[in-house]
């Protein structure tokens, strides 16, 4: 069965922050979690690279938006194997086969006669490269997301017939309510539609930076309309002599942020269908990132917090986990390198990697290191045997956030079930060999069992545990509790997450 995600492909106006980290480690963990249970998958992240936003961005740097594009894009790029992303392709909209893939859809639409020409005059945001329909102001003619002041702009475009997918629209969200997901963002966009669709400017006469209109060179695309196609253009040239299009189209999950709900939610389903394409199955939409101010992250507003730092001060895995396990996925949230250093201290270094290292220790001591291939204890496997397919069924959904919690509760239940044995007691009693023997068997079992779950969360931790625990295995169903152990050989471990100071 084939699976393709996409994450929202990212502006090069500006450089990467924890916004952009975090959409696409909730688009890796999916992804990942997807490949463990043998689906075929794709993963597709990248750059959008045309429009006003970035053309500005370079002419106040002295630059050709080429330069400017080719410097961010490098950056975007490197930040992918440092957040361990393991997408199979980047995209970038200045990539010649996607210019040519783009005006033959476009093109398409226009064949199809769903364009025409016009005077558009409205209310315009640079940095959103959007025009603002009145009930999207704000008081003082502002941007509802950069609150900067909207400009009163006017010129020749050929315009997109949205209005006629009127109805199509309210049929596609009457027959799937799971089309955008969370449901609130759901209704917001069912909201939209029902307000009355108005067209929409196709094209740009003033701009020069982005994808040339074929039936009339003197335009270029709206940069939306050239970034959106992104999804479906990439699969035709990601890898060479292949076209991806058939295997993967149409994309089972759009991960984007709710800024761009609008385009994802509207725009593009109408767009496909103009083009006579099929529509995605689900576009997955995640709240902000708030800054310590409670405004969302953002560079214009200077509250943006720094992966790169995160990285550096707690490791990569840390920052995975932070993301996914503090912020509900679907809703907005604060966060902070207060915050990260809580959740790693106290659950990443004490409830995962302590019990990790403790239950080798105690393998190594008092069973010269091989995992008894004993009877694993039947209540505590009991507590485990629904696990990986509620697991499961909460990452088919998306919901990231909650899969973890599902997890973390029974790391908590293996610390509670170490103090409940008290191996070390055991070890004092010749006569009760036959219960250490099951309860370190049963602790090692819940924790490789565990790591098989955790592995599309924190790829290299996970890794190097079960390494250790002698059983590399991460498919999806080496994540179920064995009923007995597994008898291999452990290895000393270096703790996952090392205390600061230590």
């Amino acid at each position: 069965m084939s699976f393709y995600i996409t994450t929202p492909i990212y502006y090069v106006n500006a450089q990467p922050h924890l916004g952009h980290a975090y959409s696409t480690i909730a688009a890796d963990v999916l992804a990942r979690h997807m490949r463990q249970r043998g689906e075929d998958v794709f993963f597709m992240t990248g750059t959008d690279e045309h429009g006003e936003p970035v053309a500005d961005a370079a002419h106040a740097q002295g630059l050709e938006p080429q330069q400017l594009a080719d410097r961010n894009a490098e950056r975007f790029k490197a930040l992918m194997p440092r957040l361990a992303i393991s997408n199979d392709f980047f995209i970038r909209t200045s990539d010649p086969q996607h210019k040519r893939r783009v005006q033959e859809v476009l093109q398409r639409v226009h064949d199809n006669g769903h364009t025409y020409k016009g005077m558009y005059e409205g209310w315009y945001c640079p940095k959103c490269a959007d025009f603002k329909v009145e009930n999207e102001i704000l008081e003082g003619n502002r941007c509802p997301i950069h609150e900067i002041p909207l400009t009163r702009e006017q010129e020749e475009n050929w315009f997109f017939r949205l209005s006629s997918f009127q109805q199509p629209l309210e049929q596609l969200y009457d027959e799937r309510p799971e089309f955008v997901m969370p449901s609130h963002h759901f209704n917001e966009a069912r909201s939209f539609i029902a307000q009355g669709l108005q067209d929409v400017s196709l094209t740009r006469a003033r701009l020069h930076w982005g994808v040339e209109v074929p039936w009339d060179p003197g335009h270029v695309f709206y940069v939306w309309f050239d970034a959106l196609l992104n999804y479906y253009t990439g699969l035709g040239y990601a890898r060479d002599g292949e076209d991806l299009t058939s295997r993967f189209w149409p994309a089972t999950y759009h991960v984007i942020g709710k800024d761009i709900l609008k385009f994802h939610a509207v725009f593009w389903p109408a767009l496909l269908q103009a083009a006579g394409l099929a529509i995605p199955h689900h576009v997955f939409v995640h709240g902000f990132l708030l800054g310590a101010d409670g405004r969302k992250m953002s560079k214009s507003l200077g509250n943006v917090l720094d992966p790169f730092e995160v990285m550096e001060q707690y490791g990569t895995d840390a920052l995975r986990f932070y993301l996914m396990r503090d912020v509900a996925f679907g809703g907005d949230g604060a966060v902070s390198m207060e915050a990260v250093k809580g959740r790693y201290e106290t659950e990443l270094a004490n409830e995962y990697g302590n019990l990790a290292s403790r239950t080798i220790a105690m393998v190594l001591r008092y069973r010269d290191g091989r995992i008894p291939a004993a009877g694993t204890d039947p209540q505590l496997a009991g507590e485990f045997e629904a696990l990986p397919g509620r697991v499961a069924q909460l990452l088919g959904e998306a919901e990231a956030t909650q899969a973890l919690e599902l997890i973390w509760q029974r790391v908590r239940r293996l610390n509670r079930y170490v103090e409940e044995r008290a191996p070390w007691q055991l070890a004092r009693d010749p006569d009760q060999a036959s219960q250490l023997d099951q309860t370190l068997a049963s602790l090692a079992e819940g924790i490789r069992a565990l790591s098989v779950l955790l592995t599309a969360y924190m790829p290299d931790a996970t890794a190097r545990l079960l390494e250790a625990l002698g059983s590399p295995a991460t498919d999806y169903d080496a994540g179920r509790f064995a009923a007995q152990g597994s008898g291999a050989r452990v290895q000393p471990l270096a703790a996952l997450f090392p205390k600061h100071g230590s």
